[in-house]
């Protein structure tokens, strides 16, 4: 047994790929013991059906742009592959640790039950576990009554502003002999026409083009699936795996805004308060991940169609926007708000189909998917919340609005871009001889629509405001509103 072992820190990074405003790493420098930077590509998170290939080279270009920084000072992050104890199993044949470092994660329950099994680990191996506040987002809370102010004082707070030197870290070379006595991980990612690169720098390129240009038609555009593109900040990913904390960009977003962009500005802000407003109350409700936080939905049985979802997986609905925006998600890994909400909405309610069976797919598509942001989103826009207002959304009113020229649907359904614009957006009105003239087949060139979304918006509408009746969705909308909404979220509006 080697008795001389070096103590070391570690700082195990999750969700927060950044080396500034990063407290763990800052609780971890202030000792005079060296620390070690871990990454765990752990083999139940990559095959975890939530997760797609997107995600993990997304995290691999964050951690490249943090060794890019970490070379400076001779060092690098471990990244390994494997579960957390196995891990630190490893490590602790080399060193002496005695504490680690990271962040609270508001993750998947499997992420939760790894944190509770490695609590288990710490204690059984006497090591001391610092987690830090994670975006100010409060573990074990009850109450949200003065929750909002502790958040706003939580953004206003100092960065922390970390200093590094060669002293503080595991060499480089120490860390390539470490790297031996495990599953070695390739940080090369394929390069992707849409996709969003990951890393911090890139992070601050999207931050300065908002700030200083972009964001000057944020509000006119932010329900516009093409022009949104441009115009909002693009920043969410960056945000969800930790490339850029919220406080630093909502301080950001306070050293820009005037009075000639309050309006633009001042709603990026309110957004940025809402996005944690969600993740709060899914730290607190976990159990949203797979049923409604209205226990009264829970009675509320559809029957499953593999025919209807597998026509919305695929973008092939026969309803040009809802398609679109598919395609265009599996494609770029991107899609703003609003449309998001319409491929819920059109799935839950027109299609009929459970928001469970729409989760996994939906979340293996976003670039930015943020499970404390996923699951309270789904069930607002599947409408079983009992709080929110039923919105139905029609794909052909919202095509109409706000892809006007038919410029979205063109790009991502390319078979209906030679079509007249009424056609573009409604195809199935085309008569025989607009076929013939067009030179298109429907139900050959293009699906015919899969249901008739007059018919199925009526039926859901119908069964879900009843169910705003019924006692139990009442009694728990109560229940809601009095721990999650009423107070804080008449504040939160009141303050934009």
């Amino acid at each position: 047994m080697n008795i001389n072992k070096e103590e070391i820190h570690i700082v195990w990074f999750k969700r927060d790929l950044r080396l500034q405003d990063n407290e763990a790493i800052k609780n971890a420098l202030e000792s005079n013991k060296r620390v070690l930077f871990l990454y765990v590509f752990e083999n139940s998170l990559v095959e975890d059906p939530h997760y797609d290939i997107r995600h993990w080279n997304f995290i691999r270009q964050s951690l490249v742009d943090l060794n890019t920084d970490l070379k400076k000072y001779n060092s690098k992050v471990l990244c390994v592959q494997t579960e957390v104890v196995s891990a630190f199993n490893q490590l602790f044949n080399k060193y002496t640790v005695h504490t680690v470092f990271s962040h609270q994660e508001t993750g998947l329950l499997i992420t939760y039950n790894r944190d509770k099994e490695f609590t288990r680990y710490c204690r059984n191996n006497s090591v001391n576990w610092k987690e830090s506040n994670n975006n100010g987002i409060l573990r074990g809370l009850l109450s949200r009554e003065d929750w909002f102010e502790k958040w706003d004082d939580y953004m206003h707070k100092p960065l922390i502003k970390n200093e590094f030197k060669d002293a503080n870290f595991i060499s480089i070379q120490e860390i390539t002999e470490l790297e031996k006595y495990f599953q070695s991980v390739d940080l090369e990612t394929p390069k992707h026409e849409y996709f969003q690169k990951g890393g911090t720098k890139t992070a601050w390129r999207y931050a300065d083009t908002f700030f200083e240009k972009r964001h000057e038609k944020y509000m006119f555009n932010i329900s516009k699936p093409a022009l949104a593109r441009e115009s909002c900040s693009r920043l969410s990913p960056y945000i969800a795996w930790g490339n850029v904390s919220i406080r630093q960009i909502f301080q950001e977003a306070i050293k820009h805004k005037t009075d000639a962009n309050k309006r633009h500005l001042g709603a990026f802000i309110s957004r940025l308060r809402w996005q944690a407003h969600f993740i709060q109350k899914f730290e607190m409700e976990h159990t949203m991940e797979n049923a409604s936080i209205n226990k009264g939905y829970q009675k509320l049985k559809k029957s499953i169609s593999a025919e209807y979802q597998k026509a919305w997986e695929e973008g092939k609905t026969g309803f040009p926007l809802i398609d679109a925006c598919m395609r265009c998600l599996q494609e770029t890994g991107y899609l703003n708000f609003r449309m998001r909400a319409m491929l819920v909405s059109f799935f839950t309610h027109i299609l009929w189909q459970p928001w469970q069976s729409s989760s996994q797919h939906l979340s293996k598509l976003f670039l930015d998917f943020e499970p404390g942001i996923h699951f309270p989103q789904l069930q607002m826009n599947a409408g079983e919340t009992g709080i929110n207002i039923l919105r139905i959304y029609n794909p052909v009113k919202n095509s109409l609005e706000h892809d006007e020229d038919g410029t979205f649907i063109k790009k991502w359904v390319p078979e209906l871009a030679n079509l007249p614009t009424p056609f573009v957006h409604e195809p199935y009105i085309m008569t025989p001889l607009d076929e013939q003239f067009n030179d298109f087949e429907l139900g050959v060139v293009y699906p015919k629509p899969i249901v008739d979304i007059k018919i199925a918006r009526k039926k859901a509408s119908d069964i879900l405001w009843n169910m705003k009746k019924d006692t139990e969705v009442r009694k728990e909308s109560e229940r809601i509103l009095k721990k999650h909404t009423l107070s804080e979220g008449n504040r939160m509006l009141k303050s934009n």
